[in-house]
């Protein structure tokens, strides 16, 4: 870690625990330097990404102070969709949406990934190596569907850790958690299905939807606790819904985690209608709290809960390695998997085998999920400080996404249009519903190492809100 970084988290947390109050200043650069026996310029860096982050402010002539906390904003409310079903054209929003996030000069706060700095390249190129060199030419053959034996005996063991019971033949090597996704849809749904999605729900889903010609009902979402089983229930007898697609943990956009409780009525319900559940657990190692909040397929004893998992979110970006564990639809799925794609890289399975095996995965998480929680703190500072009043925003137990609903008056498409020429990107809400809802809402990445670009970002969006309200 960088000797500037170590300083700011030093004070960060002397400041969050209280030992530096609101209003008390900091000892001066010069004093700092001289005490401690650091440079200048690493003092100067260490403040400056403490005010970025909201804790302290610079009072010219006369040094740094900790900045006062302010009063938490509202939570944005619980979604109210239509409760009738619909035809989904939504691609041509994203694409264009997601266009903008592509410019590595743009700040990027709509981006959907978080910075690549934050995860371990070498140790996986090291692993990826040894696999490629030491690859047993016989073992392409081996690891086709359901895929490579170690890596699902790894997968497994994680599923343990959890409490839960989840044989290797059920686990099958995908390409990502959004084929994993897809490949489950495909499975168990047919043109014209109607399926029952989150409102707001991952922009992923409505395009899988569109794609398969599928009409979709919205449940209305809670931003912490997510879908409302009320909801749900009116909406199974209402309509013929052949599947649920849901984010039980960390949702995205809104990053609601459901309680545990909450998980296991939302199963026997859906068991209860022979109607299978295909969970999107895609950011689950990024849960903050110690234990993690099980998903709902621990809940599931009948095999109806397709459970959806991703290593591209918490260890391996671009590499592109997720699974699920199928249930009673593991042959069906297999089988699309098989017809869809083949098979998912071999020298990549057995990395990520490698790496969970011989440890340094959990020390990893344990520092990526430290680093979150910290830029989460100093974008809801950022937001607090520059955004106008009247604003609602989560604070997800986890992950790296803001859901802030803005004023009623606020129009997210042009916000969006206005960030974008000033070199910044953003999500507006429209993006995550079938019906183009949300107008007023913006999802903000908070995966970035938050500098004072970043801040200086969040600022400008404060004024574009200020002039579109």
């Amino acid at each position: 870690m960088k000797l500037y970084l170590a300083v700011a988290q030093e004070l960060g947390a002397m400041i969050r625990g209280g030992t530096l109050r609101s209003g008390e200043k900091l000892p001066s650069i010069r004093e700092f330097c001289r005490t401690r026996g650091v440079s200048p310029a690493t003092v100067l860096h260490a403040y400056d990404t403490l005010a970025a982050e909201g804790l302290i402010e610079s009072s010219p002539r006369s040094g740094y102070y900790v900045l006062e906390k302010r009063k938490a904003a509202a939570v944005p409310r619980t979604s109210t969709p239509s409760a009738n079903s619909t035809r989904v054209l939504v691609s041509d929003l994203v694409f264009d949406t997601l266009e903008a996030t592509r410019d590595r000069e743009v700040v990027p706060l709509g981006s959907a990934f978080p910075s690549p700095t934050l995860f371990p390249w070498t140790r996986l190129a090291r692993y990826l190596g040894g696999s490629a060199r030491h690859m047993n030419p016989w073992s392409t053959v081996a690891s086709l569907p359901p895929g490579d034996l170690e890596l699902r005996r790894q997968i497994a063991r994680r599923y343990l850790r959890l409490g839960m019971t989840i044989g290797v033949e059920q686990i099958i090597i995908t390409a990502g958690a959004l084929e994993a996704l897809n490949l489950s849809l495909q499975a168990i749904t047919r043109p014209g299905d109607t399926i029952a999605i989150e409102s707001p729900t991952f922009y992923g889903c409505l395009q899988a939807a569109e794609r398969l010609g599928l009409h979709v009902v919205e449940i209305p979402t809670h931003p912490h606790e997510g879908v409302d089983l009320t909801g749900l229930s009116r909406a199974i007898a209402k309509h013929p819904i052949r599947a649920c697609w849901f984010m039980t943990t960390l949702h995205h956009p809104t990053g609601a985690t459901a309680p545990p409780e909450k998980k296991r009525d939302l199963v026997r319900l859906l068991t209860g209608h022979g109607i299978p559940l295909i969970e999107d657990d895609a950011y689950a190692e990024l849960q903050y709290s110690s234990p993690p909040s099980p998903p709902a397929k621990a809940f599931d004893d009948k095999g109806w809960v397709l459970h959806c998992g991703s290593f591209s979110k918490c260890l391996a970006p671009g590499y592109r390695l997720g699974w699920l564990a199928a249930g009673r639809f593991t042959q069906e799925v297999a089988r699309q998997k098989i017809e869809s794609s083949l098979a998912t890289s071999l020298p990549i399975q057995q990395c990520i085998a490698q790496m969970l095996h011989h440890g340094g995965y959990e020390a990893h998480l344990v520092r990526l999920r430290e680093v979150l929680a910290s830029q989460q703190a100093a974008a809801l500072n950022s937001v607090q400080r520059h955004f106008p009043a009247g604003f609602r925003v989560a604070q997800p137990l986890g992950g790296y996404f803001l859901w802030i609903e803005c004023a009623a008056s606020v129009d997210a498409l042009e916000v969006h249009r206005l960030a974008v020429e000033s070199g910044i990107s953003v999500a507006p809400g429209p993006m995550f519903s079938a019906r183009r809802q949300f107008g007023n809402f913006l999802r903000l990445n908070c995966g970035h190492p938050w500098t004072t670009s970043m801040d200086r970002a969040v600022q400008r969006l404060g004024e574009i809100l200020r002039r579109g309200s």
